[in-house]
């Protein structure tokens, strides 16, 4: 079997493989990539609870009806609000902890794809990094009990430019005035490099950092996918979403559009990308690392790899067994993959050691707890 059929036949197990009622969060579900797999993981699991951020209640609305065309056994909760706010941040983790004692997962792509800017949020943190980066580790960091309780699955996916990542100047961490290839690398190493130091805090769940491939807002139509158990095009229903705390745009459209299109798969469909996307949020090739450095592959590692996968090389893809991390050991609960699923090369590799042997894992950390009790009075809630 080809990568690609592998990981489809994986993602068609997560009704057998993963309990009835996984609980996720999307950070940015009304178009593009985040659409993409959160409408795959509502076809394919059993009786999902599934909350989506957004800014556009009219987009939310819309998703919430195809979403129930989809798999009607499921719950779909839209939150209209405009993340850049570190504080609007802690409003939505609030709700969502106030309603589910777990969560399975947390897949992140807000921001992806927003023009670069040099000006800042009312908090006084940078437009170019505020949803792309500071945002996304806000939700995780607010969100790392709930998804430490979760008796299945465990894992926190954030789209953005792996493998792609590249020198970290220390003295500009918000990448204010970099050049667009330059902060693309800077950032998608403080991404990674923030991972790394969550994984040490939470060694029960995984992280994995992706590289988007080509889907957009406008080929994000569920049109394509069928509903569960059917073999029909949806046309999604009447039903509308939740609506959370509201929010205006303050400017902010998408965050790299044009230093991320070097990271688009030539070649493959937004099916496709929603798929391995998928792959990659719930598949076991990708465990967390136990406090012991055991590789765990059972309990909340995801949907098991198949019999005869083999070991597990530098890539991601639909086989090939236990991925290896970032630190280039096999299960080590840290992962940077592109669109294909394939590792970092050796000079990210070599790259990201001397980050880490300069101690740069620690500074980062320290740079953005920093930002976060400045903005909120507090490193977490």
């Amino acid at each position: 079997m080809s990568s690609f059929i592998q990981t489809q036949v994986s993602n068609g197990r997560i009704a057998t493989s993963l309990p009835r009622g996984l609980v996720a969060v999307f950070v940015g579900g009304t178009s593009g990539v985040g659409e993409r797999v959160m409408k795959h993981l509502a076809k394919n699991a059993v009786a999902p609870r599934i909350y989506f951020i957004g800014r556009s209640q009219e987009a939310g609305g819309r998703v919430t009806s195809e979403l129930h065309a989809l798999n009607p056994e499921g719950e779909y909760h839209f939150i209209g609000a405009d993340i850049s706010l570190l504080r609007t941040v802690d409003d939505i983790c609030r709700d969502i902890k106030a309603r589910e004692q777990f969560v399975n997962l947390l897949f992140m792509t807000a921001g992806r794809t927003v023009t670069p800017s040099t000006g800042d949020t009312h908090e006084g943190l940078s437009y170019t990094c505020s949803v792309t980066f500071y945002a996304r580790i806000r939700f995780a960091v607010n969100l790392l009990p709930q998804l430490q309780k979760a008796p299945s699955l465990r894992r926190v996916v954030t789209v953005f430019a792996a493998t792609k990542e590249g020198p970290v100047d220390p003295h500009n961490f918000p990448a204010r005035n970099l050049p667009p290839v330059r902060a693309r690398a800077h950032v998608s190493s403080m991404m990674t490099l923030a991972l790394e130091s969550l994984a040490l805090e939470a060694p029960d769940i995984s992280f994995v950092h992706t590289s988007p491939g080509p889907s957009s807002s406008s080929s994000s139509s569920s049109s394509d996918i069928s509903p569960k158990g059917g073999k029909s095009k949806s046309k999604g229903s009447s039903t509308s979403g939740k609506a959370g705390k509201g929010g205006g745009s303050n400017g902010i459209r998408a965050v790299f559009s044009n230093v991320l299109a070097p990271l688009v798969a030539v070649g493959s469909s937004a099916g496709e990308v929603g798929e391995r996307q998928l792959f990659f949020a719930t598949s076991a090739r990708f465990p967390a690392r136990s406090a012991g450095c055991v590789v765990d592959l059972v309990g909340t590692a995801g949907v098991p790899v198949f019999e005869g996968q083999g070991g597990g090389g530098g890539g991601g893809g639909g086989g090939g067994g236990v991925a290896k991390g970032t630190d280039m050991r096999e299960g080590s609960g840290v992962y940077s993959v592109n669109h294909d699923g394939e590792g970092p090369s050796q000079k990210v590799v070599g790259l990201l050691q001397d980050l880490r042997d300069a101690d740069l894992v620690r500074w980062v950390w320290s740079h953005v707890e920093g930002e976060f009790v400045r903005v909120t009075g507090t490193a977490f809630i």
